[in-house]
């Protein structure tokens, strides 16, 4: 059986997905790791579960659980994410108070400033350049770390870290392990400097934050940094990445939005949903027998939302397989949907405007470095990523 969750390629993964969602929007499924799902591929369907009361996060269901201790499963997992009200209620609220919307386009000076020097450093460049590495990656990594108050001589660190996180599910146990407990022991490190002297970061905010006479407790602070780190970067990464990819596929598009910059965020929706930075939502689990497009999901079935089909469905888009940033409605999941809707996606769609804004500006010339070659993709449950982008600017 098909397996597009691990298809290095891109346009192979899509063509994978297309053709599962060409069954029905709601299928059971086995995937690579052996386990037995219902795969949701349907726009509809995927709104609809994401919002039904009955499909939950299980505090059961997570990577390699039988190799992690229940003490790096506390102090990693009690986030937002994989929390169901009442407790997501009161975590979001408690982040919400820190991660507020100003602070977050108080940012906006910032990102420019990085993003103009990493293209100070990329111009002149003899030869192909991988921008990934060099502009897509460093950008939003230095962004939320220095949003959070990691110091800079740390970032690789998290970058290893953050990567066997989000794709846990294609690294050992053992490597797993080691990324979470590394990364959790800097984690408690850092916020006992930022409890003794705390600044203007996110961080020295989530611990100072109270609601009601309640705060987050030492787990549920170093879970918030874990989500944060791999959330706010990672996803991030492959929005610009990806998008710059597809606009260097379709050149009209790129012309049309140099020649009318005002379409750029209406550009980064459609971006978001023709070749999004997640593949999959993370699972969830129905409590309860539900009936959705004609079919059954028992009570404690696994739930996958495949994001990338379900933002190419030809019920809900017209011509779907084609990138149009002049779309008057470029509704996507890429942020997911319901309760659990990605905190940080306006600080996402902000780094991604910048990021496409400046590069293409800078560099008006900037082509793929092999154009007949679809750019190999990281194997990955949850991200759809591009590993390396050489481009000659």
């Amino acid at each position: 059986m098909r397996q597009p969750f691990t298809e290095t390629s891109g346009i192979a993964r899509h063509w994978g997905f297309e053709d599962l969602a060409s069954t029905g929007p709601v299928q059971r499924y086995t995937m690579f790791t052996g386990v037995p799902v219902q795969l949701v591929t349907g726009y509809a369907e995927t709104r609809e579960l994401l919002a039904h009361p009955d499909v939950v996060r299980s505090s059961t269901e997570g990577p390699h659980r039988e190799t992690v201790m229940d003490d790096l499963i506390a102090s990693t997992e009690r986030h937002m994410l994989n929390a169901n009200p009442p407790d997501h209620t009161r975590l979001r609220k408690l982040v919400t108070a820190a991660f507020t919307r100003r602070r977050i386009e108080a940012l906006e000076p910032r990102i420019r400033e990085i993003a103009t020097s990493l293209l100070d450093e990329l111009d002149g460049a003899d030869g192909p350049v991988d921008l990934v590495n060099a502009y897509s990656y460093p950008l939003p990594i230095t962004v939320i770390c220095e949003l959070i108050g990691i110091p800079a001589v740390r970032r690789d660190d998290f970058r290893r870290w953050s990567s066997v996180l989000v794709n846990a599910a294609v690294h050992t146990d053992e490597e797993y392990v080691e990324a979470i407990s590394l990364m959790r022991e800097f984690v408690h490190e850092l916020i006992a400097q930022k409890r003794l002297a705390p600044t203007d970061d996110l961080l020295s905010g989530l611990i100072a934050v109270q609601e009601d006479g309640d705060q987050l407790s030492q787990d549920e602070l170093t879970s918030m940094v874990f989500l944060l780190l791999a959330a706010g970067h990672e996803t991030t990464v492959s929005l610009i990445s990806n998008g710059v990819h597809a606009l260097l596929r379709h050149p009209d598009q790129l012309e049309l939005l140099r020649s009318e910059p005002e379409r750029l965020p209406a550009a980064v929706e459609e971006l978001l949903r023709y070749d999004g930075p997640l593949q999959a939502a993370i699972p969830y689990v129905a409590r309860a027998s539900i009936d959705v497009a004609g079919r059954r999901i028992d009570a404690g079935d696994v739930i996958v939302f495949a994001l990338l089909p379900a933002n190419r469905d030809v019920r809900k888009v017209e011509r779907a397989d084609e990138l149009d940033i002049t779309r008057s409605d470029s509704a996507h999941l890429a942020f997911g949907h319901g309760i659990h809707h990605c905190l940080g996606a306006p600080l996402a769609r902000l780094e991604g405007r910048i990021a496409l804004e400046l590069l293409f500006e800078r560099f008006p010339r900037l082509r793929l470095a092999v154009p007949k070659q679809d750019p190999p993709r990281h194997p990955s449950f949850l991200m759809n990523a591009i590993r390396e982008l050489p481009v000659l600017l």
